[in-house]
């Protein structure tokens, strides 16, 4: 499964965990996906959007 938003183009980040001991390794951010279904043009559409296009989108359930 890409983990990729269909609307905004939001795909993984990278960053740091960091120990108490103050040690650093890589690690990954993941965008909040969900999977939704939006009309478009009389045809149903299925969609992975992150939650911050979600509360944009104004969607019809």
């Amino acid at each position: 499964m890409s983990k990729v938003c269909d609307v905004c183009s939001k795909s993984k980040g990278t960053g740091n965990n960091v120990s108490h001991s103050n040690r650093k390794t890589r690690r990954t951010f993941s965008p909040n996906l969900q999977a939704v279904t939006v009309n478009n043009k009389g045809q149903k559409i299925r969609l992975k959007v992150c939650a911050k296009c979600l509360k944009s989108l104004g969607k019809t359930k």
